[in-house]
């Protein structure tokens, strides 16, 4: 049984209940399907029906009624475990964070939790590596192992959420995360080690890293989870990747901004996951703002799980590389991605690194696997300091891979983005073209350098303005 709560903090919880403040609730998916979707983006509105932020109960569990002090130099990770076992326990409801700063370890989520961080309120991660022990099953770079825990983190758990305006410090500044991977750090031998183990065939049991070992933890990971919503949080300086969902289903992530400028730290990369909707979000990154992914090389094709139905709009990207992306890990198969109404590289959401790519999408031999279906619509933005678009069959020179790869039906439609390089450098492969990008109604200005296209079939345009000229139909 949980201790009795104070009379102040039931005040305070249940006035936010009351509020409704605790959990807002997204518009349903029929609302959206209200929208004229047609042709490629046909399917759109009821992908958006499938996906319904989970509920739950108006219960409430504050963490300093289970002996949490918000001073950022206690540790709560048991005070953490505790509120979060009992709230399982009574059946679900809110682990509610209450104003102040709170040093933990890792965070593991039950089922039917909501960890809701309030205004003002702060989880510090904790800078030392042995504070994400034990191991975990988890994926690192798109290939199985277990690692040091992500520092929130979900295995095999239904109805899972991380909510509020409040912050998510993974402090990956002031522990020895960014000295693992900069500047060949000892993370390369690790990462040489656990490929190889993935190659060939190594049983993920025996690829144990964590103590000893210099593998970054993701900051939020939920592997093998149902109905996931993250929503409302800043979240500053994760050590690797922010938010990853893998192998999960209904996942929504609302309303939250990313400001990840160490080394390696993508925005949000969906993996192996179905019916996700990536929203409202604001990304400021050292990497790729949205990745979707599906595994890596031979151990992605083990798994063989693709990703598909990902819905991502209204969102501004402001982050190092691809502001939507595709790959490179997608050996399990990338199918019907939707991106619109986004911004890159807004003029009042700066990031430290401007955007390479609106669009980015990876893939070569060694992965193998097949990208069908990348849909992006009504992308405005500024100052791209590469391609507007990426599409390459042969990242990282294709690695001496030697499996077949297919990427197909790229389309971008009323796409209006003033300054960078060139529109399109697109590169397939003599064994394996590219086949099928389409691009329309848009106009780019700024363009310093023609296109670049590389074993590329069915490339059309229709009523694309680069620099006022009209491009010729195709």
């Amino acid at each position: 049984m949980h201790p009795r709560p104070s009379r102040r903090s039931a005040l305070r919880t249940g006035g936010l209940l009351t509020a409704g403040a605790l959990l807002p609730q997204l518009p349903a998916g029929p609302a959206y399907a209200a929208a004229p979707y047609t042709g490629a983006w046909r399917p759109v509105p009821k992908i958006l029906a499938r996906i319904r932020p989970p509920d739950f109960p108006r219960r409430t569990f504050t963490i300093t009624d289970y002996g949490a002090v918000g001073d950022g130099r206690t540790m709560n990770t048991e005070a953490f475990r505790a509120a979060i076992a009992a709230c399982h326990r009574a059946g679900g409801g809110h682990v509610v964070v209450p104003e102040g700063r709170y040093l933990t370890g890792a965070i593991h989520l039950r089922g039917a939790v909501d960890l809701h961080v309030t205004a003002g309120a702060t989880i510090a991660f904790s800078p030392d590596p042995r504070d994400f022990l034990p191991v975990v099953f988890t994926r690192w770079e798109g290939t199985e192992c277990y690692n040091y825990s992500p520092f929130i983190y979900a295995y095999g758990e239904r109805d899972v959420a991380v909510t509020g305006p409040g912050t998510l410090d993974g402090q990956a500044r002031l522990g020895p995360w960014e000295s693992w991977y900069r500047d060949s750090g000892p993370q390369g031998p690790d990462q040489s080690l656990l490929r190889r183990m993935g190659s060939t065939g190594v049983p993920v049991a025996e690829r144990v890293f964590g103590d000893g070992h210099h593998l970054r933890p993701q900051l939020v990971q939920f592997y093998r989870c149902r109905n996931v919503l993250v929503s409302g949080l800043t979240i500053v300086d994760p050590p690797m990747w922010t938010v990853h969902p893998v192998l999960s289903a209904n996942v929504t992530v609302r309303d939250v901004t990313v400001d990840s400028t160490l080394y390696n730290t993508d925005g949000c990369d969906p993996e192996c996951c179905s019916d996700v909707l990536i929203t409202g979000c604001r990304f400021n990154t050292n990497d790729d703002c949205v990745a979707v992914k599906s595994g890596r090389d031979e151990d992605g094709h083990r798994v063989a799980v693709p990703s598909r139905n990902i819905v991502v709009r209204d969102c501004l990207f402001s982050g190092r590389w691809g502001g939507m992306t595709v790959g490179s890990e997608m050996s399990g198969g990338v199918r019907d991605v939707f991106a619109e109404n986004c911004e890159i590289n807004p003029p009042d959401f700066p990031g430290r690194y401007p955007v390479k790519h609106a669009l980015y999408v990876k893939a070569s031999k060694k992965r193998g696997g097949c990208i069908d279906g990348v849909h992006i619509r009504n992308f405005t933005g500024r100052d791209v300091e590469r391609d507007i678009a990426f599409v390459t069959m042969n990242y990282n020179g294709g690695e001496g891979g030697t499996l077949p790869v297919s990427v197909r039906n790229i389309h971008m439609d009323r796409m209006e983005i003033d300054g960078a390089r060139a529109v399109l450098q697109l590169v397939g492969l003599e064994t394996d073209h590219l086949r099928g990008v389409h691009l329309s109604r848009s106009t780019f200005t700024g363009v310093r350098n023609p296109d670049s296209v590389v074993c590329t079939d069915e490339l059309a345009f229709r009523r694309v303005f680069v620099n006022g000229q009209e491009m010729p139909y195709r």
